[in-house]
């Protein structure tokens, strides 16, 4: 079979943090050659699929991954050696068995994954598709609506901003590239009103400004001024997406909150539902990531039940792309919609399961990004593949978030008149 594979090698790289990670490279019987990276998150949930590190405190401050690709080269490699890169699932399923645990923790999850998204674009490239339409089928053609972060706070940045990501979403945009450009230009204002107060212009992880602002809640103000500076109009054109990654300010995961880098102070869960549904009254948002803890089911639950009727109350840190607590939080209603990451549950098929249960559910799902990224634009095709609404892939800064977008910006040129765009 032209499509059988023949070789899998690993190696290891860089990420957008300078820390390693992996680049799995796959060959196919008929020639193909295809290649893919892994990115790594800053902010994780406690059950997410575990990311192997060699813990050699002399190598890469112990960060190393040569077990996750030695892995990939003497254990993996030789088991799926024959098998037609077309079978995704079983391909991914013999991982699983050759791993053997809940969370990936023998195998890495870096490591399975790198195979998994090779595996995928080796087929795709085979078959003479492109991978969003190899994944999703000929009725691919939805583009995602861009959540570009615009400004860092958190576990992204060192300032005294304790949400973590504050994102332009330009729901009004006729198109992709249209609505690209809208919040490509909120950025850059916002660039001009922080310099004219003195504030500085550097970013955080994922390509948004990192400045030292008074209050969370004047983070928000100045966006406002940024969309309309920029001639948009807030909540028609240009809308706001928050994540709270509140597991970063969460004092026991679970109930007790302290917002000590602005100033906020340590709150209960109530206090931070009551403050969440004060700012959706005021500010034009239409979703909100993890504004409680990832333990704190009965927080989320509430929270939903306060706002979740105006936007999207998002799962991130709480569901890690499992279907084990997606099902859970579809059967408790403690949430909207999910966050998908392909490196949190670690193999594309498993991905797919999380999409399709909450389509199922008749859930929203947001595809996105890690803060530890790389070159690689598995994650665009991904995206328009699952036909999903909305994508987290980083502001209008550092190449590694801007390779996903120009990948959009193809496949919208390449789609014509047939891709669709809408929030």
């Amino acid at each position: 079979m032209k499509d059988t594979i023949t070789a899998v090698r690993a190696m290891e790289i860089l990420d957008s943090r300078g820390n390693p990670t992996v680049r799995v490279f796959v060959e196919l019987n008929d020639g193909t050659k295809s290649s893919a990276s892994v990115p790594s998150g800053a902010s994780t949930g406690e059950n997410e699929a575990i990311e192997l590190r060699d813990g050699d405190k002399d190598r890469y401050l112990g960060k190393g991954v040569l077990k996750a690709v030695a892995n990939v080269n003497s254990i993996i490699s030789p088991d799926i050696l024959g098998m037609s890169a077309t079978r995704q699932v079983e391909i991914d399923r013999r991982m699983l068995e050759l791993d053997g645990t809940d969370n990936k923790s023998k195998l890495g999850a870096n490591a399975i994954l790198g195979v998994s998204m090779a595996v995928a674009r080796a087929a795709a490239q085979s078959t003479g598709l492109p991978l969003y339409r190899y994944l999703g089928g000929t009725s691919a053609r939805r583009i995602p609506v861009p959540a570009m972060n615009i400004i860092n706070g958190g576990a992204h940045a060192d300032n005294s901003v304790d949400i973590q990501e504050f994102m332009a979403v330009p729901v009004g945009a006729p198109s992709f590239s249209e609505g690209l450009r809208y919040v490509a230009e909120t950025f850059h204002t916002l660039k001009g009103l922080l310099k004219d107060r003195g504030m500085a212009t550097s970013v955080g992880d994922e390509g948004g400004f990192a400045p030292n602002l008074e209050s969370n809640e004047a983070v928000m103000d100045i966006i406002m001024q940024a969309i309309e500076k920029a001639g948009y109009v807030p909540g028609q054109d240009i809308a706001i997406s928050l994540d709270s990654a509140a597991s970063s300010f969460s004092t026991d995961l679970t109930s007790e909150y302290d917002l000590k880098r602005s100033g906020g102070g340590k709150m209960k869960s109530a206090d931070l539902i009551e403050m969440g549904a004060k700012w959706v009254e005021k500010y034009p948002i239409v979703s909100w990531e993890d504004p409680l803890a990832e333990n704190d089911w009965e927080g989320f639950k509430k929270f939903t039940e306060r706002v979740g009727h105006k936007i999207d109350i998002v799962g991130d840190d709480i569901f890690v792309t499992n279907t084990q607590y997606i099902a859970r939080g579809i059967e408790e209603k403690t949430a909207n919609s999910v966050l998908i990451k392909l490196n949190q549950i670690g193999t594309v098929s498993e991905s797919i399961d999380a999409v399709r249960m909450c389509r199922d559910a008749g859930w929203r799902y947001f595809i996105s990004h890690r803060s530890g990224e790389t070159e690689d634009t598995f994650l665009a095709d991904f995206a328009v593949a699952m036909d999903g609404g909305q994508l987290k892939t980083g502001s209008a800064s550092r190449s590694e978030r801007i390779a996903k977008y120009n990948r959009l910006l193809e496949i919208e040129l390449e789609l014509g008149s047939s891709a669709l765009y809408f929030w």
